[in-house]
């Protein structure tokens, strides 16, 4: 009996439920009670309020299904509809910016963009496989073919798109219809690919559906080869940023970000690599905390909220 109460435990489906919006006293009591109308018990709740701007963040993890007699009921499409519907109420009652649901009723679907670096594409790569990013890849697409063979050992598309000044444009145009019309994926990840994006393809995603891996603790360094300057600088630390893409370049409100110690015995070349040790972890943290809903960009920031 012990071990089928764990199982129906286990079974159990969780949804996400993330809100913003001016602070007023009572949302989360208010957010609180419509779950409860319909039965679903809440697992995990976080709030953090900006107090220098009124600013009101909450995230929270519940359960989908009902528990009726020794048994579980998942919500039906209907029920889930009036949850929405009520929380659409809250949303307009209390001026928030948004009040949304993730049912969790499909994994998010992921585009990596890469050009010749390998090692953020790699970690990518084999953390997906252990299981460890709940999402499915749906492409890797590079202005270059030198990674063709590594990504096709995983069983993923890879797709080539070569850009140069004259036909930059027309080859968004392309990565555009196969991103949102073709495969429609759910965010595009920028494992040290080379190239600016342009308006058009930035103009066709949502400000938080695109992230970055820079190579320099932003906002320093900000730009190409931020190692270089650093060791002419002469610092003790480089770090790596990954933040979601605007179109001010390297601007972008930043999710994750680390450092690791570096000396005057350290040339440029040595910069490099210990960059690349955190590149690596700094861009699956922010991919991860994406696909589980613990973000919540607004204006330039990110609040990321706790595992």
């Amino acid at each position: 009996e012990l071990m089928s109460k764990f199982a129906r435990q286990a079974a159990k489906k969780l949804a996400t439920l993330r809100l913003h919006g001016p602070d007023h006293q009572g949302i989360v009591a208010a957010s609180s009670q419509i779950l409860d109308k319909y039965g679903c018990a809440i697992t995990k709740s976080e709030q953090f309020t900006d107090t220098l701007e009124n600013y009101f963040y909450q995230r929270s993890v519940f359960n989908t299904s009902i528990e009726t007699e020794g048994s579980s009921l998942e919500l039906n499409t209907e029920q889930k509809m009036e949850v929405e519907d009520d929380l659409l109420g809250l949303k307009e009652k209390f001026g928030l910016d948004m009040a949304m649901v993730n049912w969790r009723e499909k994994r998010k679907k992921v585009a990596i963009f890469v050009s010749k670096y390998d090692h953020c594409l790699w970690e990518i790569l084999l953390r997906h496989e252990a299981k460890e990013l709940d999402c499915d890849i749906s492409v890797v697409i590079s202005n270059h073919s030198k990674l063709q063979s590594v990504v096709e050992t995983f069983g993923i598309p890879y797709k080539v798109f070569p850009i140069t000044n004259e036909n930059k444009s027309t080859q968004e145009e392309l990565e555009i219809d196969l991103l949102k019309h073709q495969l429609n994926v759910d965010v595009i990840v920028l494992a040290r690919y080379m190239q600016v994006l342009s308006h058009q393809l930035l103009e066709s995603f949502d400000h938080d559906q695109i992230i970055n891996i820079h190579h320099s603790f932003l906002p320093a360094f900000m730009g190409s080869r931020p190692h270089k300057r650093a060791h002419e600088r002469g610092v003790k630390l480089v770090g790596a940023t990954a933040h979601y893409v605007t179109e001010k370049l390297d601007e972008g409100p930043i999710i994750d970000q680390d450092v690791i110690g570096v000396t005057h015995r350290d040339g440029p070349h040595d910069l490099v690599r210990k960059g690349r040790r955190i590149e690596r972890t700094v861009l699956v943290n922010a991919l991860q905390a994406h696909l589980e809903d613990r973000v919540i960009s607004h204006n330039s920031k990110c609040v990321v909220f706790n595992e």
